[in-house]
């Protein structure tokens, strides 16, 4: 049965549906094209907003960009339509990455449409998370989620888990003895209050969290070494509970779908009211990442870290215009 195209009102609001997504140090690194007479959004990177020293490979910037992309097939789903997605469509333009075409009606067999009420009620949360363990029945739903993304999610214990801490503090020791994390944080961090009440990009100062007193969760200070006005110390947690993302090759495509596979875990996440948090520090270090994989099966090529567990939820982050992000074409 045909449908009505959407109206240019409809193509915006589903792209600001897809722009509620995560991305590294919030730089939003993403452009949409939507075409009126094939019916297809086109995802863009924005290599502008790529991060030269903590994301040399843009591996990050796709991560991102495809955590928007599976924003905007919920959103689709949710409009009623099936999105028929492809990954890189044209190998000789790096910068086009997905495309997207509004393909009939869909009865929501992937389960995304469930998932859409959490896109604009998933922020990252920087606060201590309970002692409490989560459900093995989540932990199974949220490995499940990962998978129909084509990506892999394990939840690292004990020894791995004792490792995987250590990492993160490796990485952590080198980026404060690191320029380049410095220049990229005093970039995409806003401090002032002049800053915090105009960017629409970067992490503002409220949704750094507290300053870690103790406890073992692996946090990221967005402050670094400087002084932010009024803000309070914590302990942490003492077990973390954390989830590795891991795909079978290191390729874009395999990037793409990694952020695809994290944003759909995120939002479960949020459906089944836990809380999260990214842990980027050890896979900025290209030496750092291989040794986070699953060690019982020793493969696979780790591309995200997550904090998961029941604790405050995050401050909504800003959001450049989706007039800034969208061009609409016949």
């Amino acid at each position: 049965m045909n449908r009505t195209a959407p109206s240019d009102e409809r193509v915006a609001s589903l792209v600001r549906d897809a722009v509620a997504a995560p991305s590294m140090h919030n730089a939003q690194p993403w452009r949409f094209r939507y075409l009126r007479s094939s019916r297809i959004f086109e995802v863009w990177a924005d290599f502008e907003r790529a991060m030269p020293h903590s994301d040399p490979d843009t591996r990050g910037l796709h991560l991102g960009c495809g955590a928007a992309l599976l924003n905007l097939r919920a959103a689709v789903v949710h409009e009623g339509w099936h999105p028929e997605t492809r990954l890189l469509p044209d190998l000789t333009d790096r910068a086009l990455l997905a495309s997207v075409r509004l393909a009939g009606r869909t009865n929501d067999e992937s389960g995304l449409d469930t998932l859409y009420p959490a896109i604009h009620r998933r922020h990252s949360s920087r606060y201590p998370f309970e002692e409490r363990q989560i459900p093995e029945a989540v932990r199974d739903a949220l490995v499940a989620a990962a998978r129909a993304e084509g990506a892999a999610l394990m939840f690292p214990t004990s020894w791995h888990l004792r490792e995987v801490l250590e990492l993160v503090q490796e990485a952590e020791a080198r980026n404060i003895a690191d320029p380049g994390s410095d220049q990229d944080l005093a970039r995409w961090t806003r401090v002032d209050a002049p800053a915090v009440s105009t960017a629409d990009d970067g992490v503002p100062h409220y949704a750094f969290g507290p300053r870690k007193r103790g406890g073992r969760a692996p946090v990221r200070d967005f402050a670094g070494a400087r002084q932010v006005a009024g803000r309070d110390t914590a302990d942490f947690e003492q077990t973390p509970q954390l989830a590795l993302i891991s795909t079978d090759h290191d390729r874009p495509q395999d990037w793409l779908r990694a952020g695809q596979a994290m944003q759909r875990v995120l939002l479960l996440a949020t459906h089944e009211g836990l809380s999260s948090s990214f842990v980027t520090q050890p896979v900025e270090w290209t030496d750092l990442r291989w040794p986070l994989r699953d060690p019982t099966s020793g493969t696979g090529c780790t591309q995200v870290l997550l904090r998961l567990g029941y604790g405050p939820k995050g401050p909504g982050v800003p959001r450049r215009p989706v007039s800034e992000v969208l061009d609409i074409e016949p």
